[in-house]
């Protein structure tokens, strides 16, 4: 029986949900702090809460639906988080006061890590087993891309359109997500009453899956790394007075990632995944430390291209690893484990190291992130990648066998 096309049906359809879900995410995190200053009077930290909140409720979400998709069913997750995001966002349009604000942001994030956790997991059985790495670098680019025109198209809508209009926008949006749902076809995993009881526990394993934990705290340090650019490259770039040129940083990143995934996940597949990763290490410190020396508009936009190859590239081929190595049953939990660390990674960063800022400057926080990054090579390569490179020789002779 010949082996399904990458592009089915199946994998575009879960391709644009996942797109969708996260440009929704984006546009409405640019612009919700702005929401709570001028319409609700927030102070500056209390408008950052109403933007960090989301990521909290969507934390809750990954860890609790990571075990239990399988339990409900993957496609009635899908559905059931569909409407759920559908809910919170209409509730947007009734904005009292700001703890309603804080609540309603918190369910959103919930409904978003539902959804996000269930097309995370259902795209892995639309992918063909000898295009993994391909399929889900095609798949990274859905997120990378809303990471580019959420912020874009959210800041442009604020500019000719009030508030309730971009909420509008954003229903509409995710009603297609719900008529995507019905013409998607799902393959549900069959557990056993055993695995069925296991899984009902409360227990470590529900929540985590041991087999990724070396690959997810990877991704917590990466996070960790690339939050000192999401968090303070604003900043930074007033100090050094190159604040025009920083507003096409992320473009940069966007339009790097973009052109790279397809080929990265080649490269994966056919040489494995030592080849990918251990430049993202490598990349990324590059980026940091150019960031760090950067005086010049070139030097910042090349900074770009170097974090875009480093971060961006780790974050689908960390999960397609999480995928290879994890059995079928418990690829939902792997990818949950994953993207938690991935997440808190990134929420953590800018607390600690904006408070070295009281010690050390920009460019000293950049090196310092830096350095993280090549404690990742390090990590990696002792933890999993030297185990990976002898699996891949042992594979090779196998198939000369």
């Amino acid at each position: 029986m010949a082996e399904k096309s990458l592009w089915n049906k199946d994998f575009l359809l879960d391709t644009g949900i996942n797109f969708i879900v996260f440009l929704i995410y984006y546009l409405l995190m640019v612009i919700i702090a702005v929401v709570a200053k001028e319409q609700l009077h927030a102070t500056l930290g209390q408008a950052g809460l109403a933007s960090g909140i989301f990521i909290v409720g969507t934390l809750v979400a990954r860890l609790q639906f990571g075990k239990e998709i399988e339990l409900y069913g993957r496609k009635r997750t899908l559905y059931g988080g569909t409407i759920f995001y559908l809910i919170t966002t209409l509730l947007y349009f009734y904005m009292p006061s700001l703890g309603f604000m804080f609540l309603v942001r918190f369910l959103n994030g919930l409904a978003y890590g539902i959804v996000s956790t269930a097309t995370n997991t259902i795209v892995a059985n639309c992918i063909p087993v000898s295009k993994r790495g391909q399929g889900i670098n095609y798949y990274g680019l859905s997120t990378s891309l809303a990471a580019a025109i959420g912020p874009f198209l959210g800041m442009l809508l604020m500019l000719v359109a009030n508030f309730r209009i971009i909420v509008g926008i954003c229903c509409v949006l995710v009603l297609i997500c719900l008529i995507g749902n019905f013409f998607l076809h799902v393959e549900e995993i069959s557990l056993t009453e055993e695995e069925k009881a296991r899984m009902k526990r409360v227990s470590l394993e529900n929540y985590v899956e041991p087999r990724v934990i070396l690959i997810s705290f990877v991704a917590f340090l990466m996070g960790f790394s690339y939050s000192s650019v999401l968090t303070f490259l604003a900043a930074y770039a007033r100090t050094i007075n190159l604040v025009g040129a920083s507003t096409f940083f992320f473009v940069v990143y966007a339009v790097v990632i973009t052109v790279t995934r397809p080929m990265t996940g080649v490269i994966f597949d056919r040489k494995g995944e030592n080849w990918v990763l251990y430049p993202c290490y490598i990349m990324l410190a590059i980026g940091m430390v150019i960031l760090a020396k950067t005086t010049l508009s070139w030097q910042l936009l090349i900074s770009g291209v170097f974090v875009g190859l480093g971060y961006g590239t780790f974050m689908s081929n960390g999960q397609a690893v999480c995928i290879k190595i994890t059995p079928t049953q418990r690829v939902s939990v792997a990818l949950s484990t994953y993207f938690v660390a991935l997440d808190l990674g990134i929420g953590v960063g800018p607390y600690i190291l904006g408070s070295l800022h009281g010690i050390l400057a920009f460019p000293q926080l950049y090196i310092v992130s830096a350095v993280i990054a090549i404690a990742c090579f390090v990590i990696y390569h002792f933890g999993y990648g030297h185990k990976a490179a002898r699996m891949g020789v042992m594979e090779k002779l196998d198939v000369k066998r």
